[in-house]
């Protein structure tokens, strides 16, 4: 007699389309079945980041998926990935990084809305975990990043939802290097040539060759070759 497999539980994994969401992802992967949400707001790399959730959606076989268009981020605006008014920073030899200083990419109170947005799908759907890829320790500084947002946060997910509704907010992420994220995501053979990082929009391939190439010198791209780098890995994106 067949043993029936028994069905994982559903979590939601919020996925951009860049590395820390796809590790959070692949975590999520070895005990649920996942559902994939994704916003569109106006960001500047909007088709390359929905081209990337698509495309590790496809990887590990995502049948449940939400894209959502919040626009509105973009027309309240008070950010460079949405106002091009507002110049991306690039890093040179000849600048330094304000560590103190909240970067001019933050996107205001953004992952607040995707979260809500991650909780009414959760309750319909019956997911009790809502993973998110955020990361204080080695990041941007975005103060949505950070521990003490994502636990008050749960505090009203528990306030503003049915009496049985339990639902935890998971941040696999969260303490650890970007180094340590690259090696994690090497073990669990995550697909980090399917990932977009880049704050600008792709530039078209060297010589006429194939794929799409990233800047290397906006804050995500550098954070992301230095996490490789320290990690003794070679990042399969390719850069300007």
């Amino acid at each position: 007699m067949k043993m029936r497999k028994e069905k994982k539980p559903i979590a939601i994994v919020l996925v951009s389309g860049g590395m820390d969401s796809l590790v959070a992802a692949a975590i999520a992967s070895l005990e649920h079945e996942m559902a994939f949400l994704h916003l569109n707001y106006g960001q500047r790399t909007e088709k390359r980041e929905h081209k990337a959730f698509n495309d590790i959606a496809d990887f590990y076989g995502v049948k449940k998926r939400l894209v959502v268009d919040v626009g509105y981020l973009k027309e309240i605006g008070g950010s460079a990935l949405t106002d091009k008014g507002i110049d991306i920073p690039i890093q040179t030899s000849a600048t330094s990084q304000q560590l103190s200083a909240i970067p001019v990419t933050y996107v205001p109170f953004r992952n607040a809305h995707l979260l809500s947005i991650a909780v009414s799908w959760a309750e319909v759907i019956d997911a009790h975990k809502i993973y998110i890829g955020a990361v204080e320790e080695d990041s941007s500084g975005y103060p949505d990043c950070r521990e003490v947002f994502y636990k008050a946060f749960g505090k009203a997910i528990d306030a503003g939802t049915k009496p049985d509704t339990k639902i935890e907010i998971i941040t696999p992420l969260i303490h650890i290097r970007k180094s340590a994220i690259v090696k994690k995501g090497l073990k669990l053979n995550a697909p980090f040539h399917l990932t977009w990082s880049c704050y600008l929009p792709p530039y078209p391939p060297h010589g006429g060759g194939q794929g799409e190439v990233a800047c290397g010198k906006c804050d995500s791209c550098r954070l992301r070759l230095k996490g490789f780098r320290e990690a003794g890995a070679d990042d399969p994106i390719p850069y300007k």
